[in-house]
């Protein structure tokens, strides 16, 4: 299984379709999710430009005005579609893995910025997961960290994080280890940096993939 998740922060910026082009020609993937497109009704002419085959479907969140936006690709020659399911900040796909019986959910996730959102974020993903039974994947940009140590030269709220944990601890979701760099964000002016994108897998998950990574 390989599934690619990227903040692509503006999918229509000059160089974008390239990039992400040559980063899905490299890896692959099946799933492919992505955040911040700050894109509405994506042409499919668009989306078909950077995949790296002619076998995809997708569905896609539209941004509000110039922010936000979320986009779910897959080849549906590996991942067997059901159903969509939309929320405020998240966007996901339920169907079935080629070779394996059971449903999976992928949810790709931007997260909202303010903390009276962001609590509101946490309870929907709640109900999301309440409502499901069958092992599921949260991937993509949380807009929080867990600990201190998860930001350098940037404002930490421990309530903030606090809360955060308790939705993973509440949910019963893995965080899982991730490789290469110790932060995922990177401030323009190159001095801030923060790890706000991660992969939480349920324990279902890691019992149907046991050597995910």
């Amino acid at each position: 299984m390989s599934c690619i998740s990227l903040n692509i922060r503006g999918l229509g910026q000059s160089g974008k379709i390239t990039w992400l082009k040559k980063i899905c020609n490299n890896e692959n993937p099946v799933i492919l999710g992505l955040q911040e497109t700050k894109c509405s009704n994506s042409p499919d002419s668009l989306i078909e430009s950077f995949w790296y085959n002619s076998n995809l479907k997708f569905v896609q969140k539209d941004a509000i005005g110039a922010s936000g936006g979320l986009l779910l690709i897959w080849d549906p020659s590996s991942f067997l579609f059901d159903l969509a399911v939309e929320g405020e900040f998240f966007l996901a796909i339920k169907g079935k893995w080629v070779g394996y019986d059971s449903d999976i959910f992928f949810i790709n996730v931007y997260g909202p910025h303010s903390h009276q959102k962001k609590l509101r974020f946490w309870s929907e993903l709640n109900k999301l997961i309440e409502s499901i039974d069958v092992p599921h994947i949260i991937f993509g940009d949380f807009n929080e960290v867990r600990s201190n140590s998860e930001r350098l030269n940037c404002n930490f709220k421990q309530t903030w994080a606090d809360n955060f944990n308790k939705f993973i601890l509440n949910a019963n979701l893995i965080d899982l280890p991730l490789g290469g760099k110790k932060y995922t964000r990177m401030c323009l002016s190159k001095l801030k940096f923060s790890k706000l994108d991660r992969f939480l897998i349920s324990e279902s998950m890691l019992q149907l993939w046991p050597d995910i990574s």
